[in-house]
């Protein structure tokens, strides 16, 4: 296979280095820029990514990145998400085996703290029930089924479940390696308190309410 990591990125200098560190193997690593002011397209020339600027949003900046990709599979991956050992052998034998469906990998979150393994196996289980992960579980997909599905939309919010829903339980698959993200943002807004803002964007995303509407009253 032929894959291109798409990282979007704003104010990403903090997490980048290791994000990037993690991709050894990978033919080509773009990092798409949402107008960074601490540095981040220079980190990204000097880890040898490709640099790709865009507007700012998140799924803005993925589509942006997969037009510019030259990789015929795509791994879109949070800039703050770094994949555990043995990601590029899983990716290979996923490609091998299940060339027509998606993947992504286990959420874990980087801090020892028991309210972290509650969130990781709260997690687990929204995957299982309603095949459902978020864009920080990375995504693995070929070129041919991102374009089959229409790809990233511009939406402000839930860019990352509006493509999941469309490629379906049927066509994705969670891979035995990890996907160790950040847990920056639930340490600053409490535990509990953001992981209620992220179950309650769903929910109203679930019950039909726009992204835009739900970026305006949790953005």
């Amino acid at each position: 296979m032929s894959l291109s990591v798409v990282i979007p990125a704003l104010n990403a200098a903090a997490h980048l280095p290791a994000c990037i560190a993690a991709l050894t193997g990978a033919d080509e690593i773009l990092v798409v820029d949402g107008g960074s002011i601490d540095g981040t397209p220079d980190i990204a020339a000097s880890l040898g990514a490709r640099l790709v600027e865009s507007s700012r949003g998140r799924g803005l900046q993925l589509a942006a990145g997969a037009a510019a990709a030259r990789g015929d599979w795509l791994l879109f991956l949070h800039s703050d998400t770094v994949l555990g050992a043995g990601w590029l052998e899983a990716a290979r034998r996923h490609v091998a085996e299940r060339r027509d469906q998606a993947a992504v990998f286990a959420f874990r979150l980087d801090d020892p703290a028991w309210q972290a393994r509650l969130i990781e196996g709260g997690v687990a289980l929204r995957g299982r029930l309603l095949a459902l992960p978020y864009g920080d579980q990375g995504l693995l997909m070929s070129r041919r089924l991102y374009e089959e599905v229409g790809g990233f939309r511009a939406l402000p919010l839930m860019e990352d479940v509006d493509l999941i829903r469309r490629i379906g339980r049927k066509r994705l698959r969670t891979l035995n390696v990890s996907a160790t993200t950040s847990a920056e943002r639930w340490r600053r807004d409490g535990w509990w308190r953001r992981s209620l803002r992220n179950l309650s964007c769903l929910a109203l995303y679930g019950l039909g309410a726009s992204p835009e509407r739900i970026a305006r009253r949790y953005g």
